[in-house]
């Protein structure tokens, strides 16, 4: 959120920012923001505030982004061709090499930004062969065990799961899920709760 905050700071131009002002434009809490970045070192100037280049370029070397992580997405479907051609990825650091799935009639088809469909089979070779950092399951709920064990077997130790439901994986791998049906119906509790109250 942070680094968010930054690039849109440093997009218009902003050198400086005291974490009061970051916390007044960006609705968050000075304090906290303080203490978050303390923990990593200081970064801060005494009456100055933050660098905001300077600050921007720490945050991206402590999230990993001072290096290119390269991403293939497991699931040719629509979510996974929309995710394959966000630009926003790239921006970040995040190179989308591949698409991997199953169907025939969709392997060595490219998405619109080029991002080539490869058959799963492959998966093992290819995240050996190009250094795939992390996987991104856009597959059926009922595939994405199977899937994510495929990913697993393949050596890469992050997966980011679209499929609803948890995930069995070692230890030494890392899942963050994104449930977009519990998001939804996060936001349908909220407006249930505020129709009844204006009753």
């Amino acid at each position: 959120m942070y680094l968010r905050c930054l690039n849109e700071l440093e997009d218009h131009g902003v050198r400086t920012v005291s974490s009061q002002a970051l916390a007044e434009q960006f609705h968050l809490n000075a304090a906290q923001i303080r203490k978050d970045l303390a923990y990593f070192g200081e970064f801060g100037v005494r009456g100055v505030g933050y660098y905001v280049r300077d600050l921007r370029r720490h945050l991206r070397q402590i999230l990993g982004l001072d290096q290119k992580l390269r991403v293939a997405i497991m699931g040719a479907g629509n979510l996974g061709l929309a995710l394959a051609d966000y630009p926003g990825f790239r921006q970040e650091g995040f190179d989308i090499i591949a698409l991997f799935d199953n169907e025939p009639n969709k392997i060595g088809l490219h998405s619109r930004s080029g991002v080539p469909i490869c058959d799963i089979a492959e998966l093992k070779r290819r995240a050996r062969r190009d250094g795939i950092s992390i996987a991104v399951l856009a597959v059926p709920a009922q595939a994405a065990q199977r899937v994510a064990d495929l990913v697993v077997a393949s050596g890469v130790k992050a997966i980011l799961n679209f499929s609803p439901g948890a995930l069995q994986v070692p230890t030494d791998v890392k899942v963050k899920g994104v449930d977009l049906t519990v998001s939804l119906e996060s936001l349908s509790f909220y407006l249930a709760r505020g129709e009844s109250g204006d009753t």
